[in-house]
């Protein structure tokens, strides 16, 4: 810890910290946070350092004066989190500590040299504002300036949600060597340049990203885009149906967004075969359960279409996360963008993980109750049945 105390020091006492984050929690404390972003603030002409704690339903922030910042950062590097990011003017530094504490640090060349010391005044995004991002460019959100066109900042907005969501996992996904990943039912792929861009090219990491649709003229514009910015094999498109693809033998992130109905369970069939450490999804066009779901108690929502197909909508999210939990994934169900922008608003998180034999027949009986309950048969359980094995838990009385 010697080294990394050291380093601290000297990005935070030389005002170098553009930003940092603190996350992988040592021990899952579902009270605690799960991650923690520093930057440098100015308070009435004083510098800090504002602490950002993210809880599952809420942020709470700590402003720091520098020596005290340096303390608390040293503090939860000891005590809670096993990996870190450091933004400095200089450089990147990327912090791994093992179990048995072995601190390793990753010098990588800067992507965040700017300081901004306003307090919270304005919204930080991961693509900053003011600086041209060609795909941005292409596809009309920003223009050659670097300026976002008024009727496109909700599409600039959604876009570093996304990313945000992107940045929690990146711990989760190997540095090591090239990654796969597949975007099924990739449309005019805003957020499949965007993922592509900030892992490729903020992060740094080797990426093998593979876009897949069943319009060619729109697979045909992404793959010309992808030659006019030098994208080479990195990035490529391909005209294909989600349950038909099968060019890879492994891949390390599925991203299903609005793929409709039953094609969203496809697309999770197939990361879950596959192994992917993580999964993304926007669910869209929830039809199966409508047809299926009835229960009298539940009547008077039922009775009315508009309430049913919401509910109908929110127990096919919820069947899905519970499904991907009982298999091994740590899943939770995160606001994509405000309400107001789009009904298609959930996205479904999940992390390859473990699951202990007593931990998986407590979320099996749970899923046949919840099942029974609404006279429902999804179609991710059928098709993932030999995974599952639920017919082997038997019902509790």
């Amino acid at each position: 810890m010697e080294t990394l105390t050291t380093l601290l020091h000297d990005v935070v006492n030389q005002q170098t910290l553009t930003q940092a984050t603190l996350n992988n929690v040592r021990k899952k404390d579902p009270a605690g946070f799960s991650k923690v972003d520093v930057k440098p603030v100015r308070l009435k002409d004083e510098l800090y350092y504002q602490f950002s704690y993210y809880y599952s339903q809420k942020v709470q922030h700590e402003n720091l004066l520098p020596e005290e910042a340096l303390a608390q950062m040293v503090k939860l590097f000891e005590e809670v989190f096993k990996q870190g990011l450091l933004h400095t003017q200089e450089a990147d530094y990327q912090v791994l500590i093992s179990k048995k504490f072995k601190v390793t640090i990753l010098k990588k060349a800067p992507t965040r040299t700017k300081v901004e010391l306003t307090h919270n005044r304005k919204k930080q995004y991961l693509l900053e504002e003011g600086t041209p991002i060609p795909f941005l460019v292409e596809l009309g959100v920003m223009t050659s300036e670097g300026k976002i066109v008024a009727k496109r900042y909700d599409k600039f907005r959604q876009i570093n949600r996304f990313l945000e969501m992107i940045e929690d996992i990146v711990p989760h996904l190997s540095q090591e060597r090239t990654l796969n990943i597949v975007d099924f039912g990739c449309g005019k792929s805003y957020l499949t340049f965007a993922l592509y861009h900030y892992l490729k090219e903020i992060r740094g990491l080797n990426l093998n990203v593979i876009g897949l649709d069943l319009k060619e003229d729109v697979i045909a514009h992404c793959n010309a885009m992808c030659a006019r910015f030098g994208y080479g094999e990195n990035l490529k498109f391909l005209v294909g149906d989600i349950a038909d693809y099968d060019e890879l033998d492994r891949v390390d992130m599925v991203v299903t967004l609005h793929a409709c109905d039953t094609a969203t369970d496809a697309a999770l069939e197939k990361a879950v075969r596959w192994g992917a450490d993580v999964i993304l999804s926007v669910p869209c066009c929830q039809h199966e359960l409508f047809k299926q779901v009835e229960n009298e108690t539940l009547a008077p929502m039922l009775n009315h279409g508009i309430i049913k197909e919401r509910f109908a909508a929110l127990a096919t999210d919820s069947v899905r996360a519970h499904l991907l939990e009982i298999v091994g994934y740590k899943t939770q169900l995160l606001e994509f963008i405000d309400m107001e922008h789009t009904p298609k608003n959930l996205l479904i998180r999940a992390v390859k993980g473990k699951v202990t034999a007593a931990e998986r027949e407590k979320l099996v009986h749970s899923y046949l109750e919840f099942k029974q309950f609404l006279h429902i048969d999804p179609y991710l359980e059928k098709a993932l049945a030999d995974r599952l094995e639920i017919a082997q838990v038997r019902m509790l009385k």
